[in-house]
């Protein structure tokens, strides 16, 4: 078999990716590695790479924890969406998304329309030991963070099961090796990148 039709059939397939022809959102659990995943991804598609909740904090000029504090979660979440949709309408990039933003049926069918999401899957001990030394998750500033996170991972997990490729976050892969899964998960979606 020439390389040219191993590469027709998917066997020994050497293509690289190019151009970005949609935004790949990166979507989960507070502690997954959107952030670092998705810089590392955008790094390796020589794509931009932009945080929604960075975004939210710039427009604001206040933190998330300020925003919740002085103006809820309500707030933040109608703010959230405004900022996710007015990403997916500039240019393609890579955008990392904070935890609940996927809970939105609206966020949801936004990023399904102009975009790709992808579910950075890892597992409740996974999570828990990349988050229970930081204070800066707004929602984990409980009595019983453990417990608030594992009700939190129950009930979000459904939602981002609805998201259009999942990818697993094993707590072992390096953030270079995970950006190469999300990769080659995308192989199975042409319409995303253009491979070359």
């Amino acid at each position: 078999m020439s390389e040219k039709e191993q590469t027709l059939s998917g066997a020994g397939d050497r293509r690289v990716p190019g151009a970005l022809k949609k935004t790949i959102v990166m979507v989960g659990m507070m502690g997954a590695g959107k952030t670092a995943v998705g810089r590392a991804l955008a790094a390796r598609l020589k794509a931009p790479f932009l945080d929604s909740d960075h975004e939210i904090e710039t427009a604001a000029n206040r933190t998330i924890p300020e925003i919740f504090a002085r103006d809820g979660e309500p707030f933040f979440r109608q703010k959230e969406r405004q900022v996710i949709r007015r990403l997916l309408d500039e240019k393609r990039c890579v955008l990392s998304t904070g935890g609940g933003a996927f809970l939105s049926e609206e966020n949801r069918n936004i990023i399904s329309e102009r975009g790709i999401a992808v579910w950075l899957q890892a597992d409740l001990d996974v999570l828990w030991g990349r988050v229970k030394h930081r204070d800066t998750r707004p929602l984990l500033r409980t009595d019983d963070p453990h417990a608030t996170l594992a009700g939190l991972y129950r009930d979000r997990v459904p939602y981002y099961a609805k998201a259009d490729l999942t990818v697993v976050s094993d707590g072992q892969a390096s953030i270079d090796d995970m950006a190469g899964r999300v990769v080659e998960a995308l192989r199975a979606h042409p319409d995303v990148l253009d491979w070359v």
